[in-house]
């Protein structure tokens, strides 16, 4: 299944928006659009993955290498997961404690302008 990002800039914060399947092939995509969205100078970086019908362990891999990659350069990163499927994986695997993870992008970010004020 082919995948598509897409990015937007919505206040002051850095969309990225999956749509499709996040396996070992299509992974790399992501890890290269938040690489280029770190790059970029942008303090919050949301990723939504409204979605994202499949996350592979490759996928998580590429996300938890993302978050200690903003961690070192101060971007906060958050997630917007509403598939209750992928929201379980994050809470069995853990990472929910990990990762900021919320039910819309407009919370995401209006929850990083709180923590930022």
């Amino acid at each position: 299944m082919e995948l598509v990002i897409d990015k937007t800039t919505t206040d002051g914060a850095l969309v990225i928006r999956v749509n499709g399947e996040l396996d070992v092939y299509t992974a790399p995509q992501l890890k290269n659009a938040l690489s280029e969205g770190a790059s970029q100078g942008h303090h919050s970086l949301v990723i939504d993955l409204t979605c994202v019908g499949f996350l592979d362990s490759t996928a998580l891999g590429v996300l938890v290498g993302g978050q200690k990659q903003m961690e070192a350069e101060a971007v906060r990163l958050s997630l917007v997961i509403t598939d209750p499927n992928l929201a379980k994986i994050f809470r069995i695997t853990g990472l929910d404690g990990l990762f900021e993870i919320y039910s819309s992008v407009s919370e995401a970010i209006n929850r990083g302008q709180v923590a930022a004020d």
